[in-house]
């Protein structure tokens, strides 16, 4: 550009206005989650954390967060299992046929979620997992899985294949080169593809509607039924707790790919 003119401030400027149109309307839960009132509102007289002790007294509440970490946790560990396998498999026969695996695999995240969640009702009445601990926990596994199918590829097509075959000319087995030099190369993609199963199954709301009524209640179910039911401020508290949480895990992430970078 002549003139010394830097179209660099106008990015700018645009990107800090889409930041803060899509952050704005989350921080305003912090002051109602303070709120004095009985009901959704900001504070009135004064700022308050009787909501958030709320949290820590109420049965239901504490079941809620309970349940949704436990099968955040378990339906985690099966996307990152089935995910690493499946992109790893892809990576090493390289043919067509793995594109359109790696695309079959991206399915939950194309498929709006209400559809994916009428069929899962459909399957889960048959096989007897309508509102079911292991239920809930596979449909989050399943839906978790193209987060890390993502992220180990892409950590994979990083790896230099001469380590392997390497590691295979020395002698070591399959089992021995995946443990020894596949998975600790890419294991910052595979921790990374967990912390947004796990943001994917802590927040998710859709499934759970449509598969879980009574026995499986978790924090975003719990929320949704608040909502329909009455207007109570430790909804707000539980929103906080639940971006933060998010917040938390997507900084351990970006913390983790600058030192893989590094």
């Amino acid at each position: 550009m002549t003139g010394g003119y830097r179209p660099g401030w106008l990015n700018n400027a645009v990107a800090w206005t889409t930041a803060l149109y899509l952050i704005l309307p989350i921080t305003i839960i912090l002051p109602v989650s303070l709120t004095d009132q009985r009901f959704l509102s900001l504070p009135y007289e004064g700022l308050s954390l009787q909501h958030y002790g709320r949290l820590l007294t109420s049965e239901a509440w504490t079941g809620a967060i309970w349940q949704s970490l436990w099968i955040a946790v378990a339906s985690t560990l099966i996307a990152v299992v089935f995910g690493t396998l499946c992109a790893i498999g892809c990576w090493r026969l390289s043919r067509r046929s793995t594109d359109l695996v790696r695309a079959l695999m991206l399915l939950p995240l194309i498929i709006p979620s209400v559809v994916y969640a009428v069929g899962l009702y459909r399957s889960y009445a048959k096989l007897d997992l309508l509102d079911r601990f292991v239920g809930v926990t596979i449909a989050h596994g399943v839906t978790g899985i193209p987060y890390v199918v993502i992220t180990v590829s892409t950590a994979l097509a990083a790896f230099d294949p001469r380590l392997e075959a390497a590691a295979r000319g020395m002698g070591a087995s399959l089992s021995q080169t995946l443990r020894w030099v596949i998975l600790p190369r890419i294991a910052p993609g595979i921790v990374s593809g967990a912390i947004f199963a796990f943001i994917h199954s802590w927040d998710e709301l859709v499934i759970v509607l449509f598969i879980a009524s009574r026995r499986v209640f978790t924090l975003p179910r719990k929320i949704w039924d608040g909502i329909n039911e009455n207007l109570d401020p430790a909804m707000a508290a539980v929103a906080v707790l639940l971006v933060g949480m998010t917040v938390l895990l997507l900084l351990l992430d970006l913390a983790l790919r600058r030192k893989r970078e590094a």
